[in-house]
């Protein structure tokens, strides 16, 4: 064995890659990036309007959706997904979104995937105004398999300090408004890829295939989120991610206080009654490991919500109102 190549990493092919994916990462930057395309590291400026701006970051990933997207031969869609778990978790604190960097780990470069892969990715970027500044595209022969991927993102965000939604002004009788989701996004795949054997199967009540239907993107909550925030609509926010409502909507609640949620109080997208009937389970299991059609947590004072929900609807996102908060040491109820 005499070259890098050999050893299952190609240099230049590499290479190659990196210029095709150029347009599409450098069409997300605005004026406040610094650095061009290519080099070691970008930066940006700090946006007008702050006068004591506090930086804030998350990091995520796609998880085992990625086998989905393999499976089907299509990864358009996943990077939305990586884009929207890192940014949303931003806002949930209301920290705006300003820079995005991405990590693939490949067993095998294949530059029709990865292209597909940061094009998905810059997309998502640019919707929402924040710079996808640069990332890695790592070949690991070996140890990756050749025709599988993984995928990871961070986000920088900013807040003015002073600004933050921290949860700590929910008070009792205050209101629950949940943002629907009308998919899985992208939690519970392990579970998901356990339950289905067939992703070509007509979803019932729909004219849609099984696979279609989990690829669908996560909607993306922050653009509507911190309109909430900027016009003081909410006391704290939730972002439904792993573990479901029962695993995310206590985090922000203050000491003392319990977050009683009505089940029946919004539709369930069909997939979730498919997967619970497929795979045999509970509704415990359900809804302690997928979002069932609630992907973000707007908490607000009762005379604040009718203002919650035309502002969302700004946004093209649909609200329900379900549940109120309440004094109790079971952090989360769902009735």
């Amino acid at each position: 064995m005499d070259s890098y190549k050999a050893a299952g990493v190609d240099v230049a092919a590499a290479d190659e890659y990196v210029s095709t994916i150029a347009d599409a990462v450098t069409a997300s930057w605005g004026k406040n990036v610094v650095g061009g395309f290519g080099g070691f590291a970008a930066g940006l400026t700090i946006p007008p309007g702050y006068a004591n701006p506090v930086l804030m970051m998350s990091t995520d990933g796609v998880g085992t959706k990625l086998e989905i997207a393999r499976a089907m031969g299509d990864y358009s869609t996943v990077g939305t997904d990586l884009v929207a778990m890192c940014v949303d978790d931003l806002a949930a604190v209301g920290a705006r979104a300003i820079g995005f960097t991405d990590y693939i780990a490949v067993g095998k470069l294949d530059p029709d995937r990865e292209r597909a892969l940061v094009e998905s990715i810059a997309s998502a970027c640019a919707r929402i105004g924040c710079a996808l500044l640069g990332g890695e595209t790592a070949e690991h022969p070996g140890v990756v398999a050749t025709n599988h991927v993984d995928l990871a993102g961070a986000a920088l965000g900013i807040v003015e300090a002073g600004k933050q939604i921290t949860g700590e002004a929910i008070r009792p009788g205050d209101q629950i408004v949940g943002i629907a989701s009308p998919n899985v996004r992208s939690n519970g795949f392990s579970l998901i890829r356990k339950i289905v054997d067939d992703l070509t199967e007509t979803l019932p009540g729909s004219e849609r295939s099984v696979g279609n239907v989990l690829l669908e993107p996560s909607i993306i909550y922050t653009p509507a989120v911190l309109a909430l925030a900027d016009a003081g609509l909410a006391t704290g926010f939730a972002h439904v991610t792993g573990g479901g409502l029962p695993g995310n909507a206590g985090r922000p609640l203050p000491d003392g206080l319990s977050a009683r949620i009505d089940t029946g109080t919004w539709p369930r997208p069909p997939i979730f009654d498919w997967l619970a009937e497929r795979g045999n389970l509970t509704l415990e299991a359900m809804y302690g490991t997928f979002n069932m059609g609630i992907g973000f947590l707007v908490f607000a004072r009762p005379e604040a919500v009718d203002q919650v929900y035309e502002t969302v609807s700004v946004f093209d996102n649909q609200a329900y109102g379900i549940g109120t908060i309440e004094e109790s040491s079971e952090l989360v109820q769902l009735l």
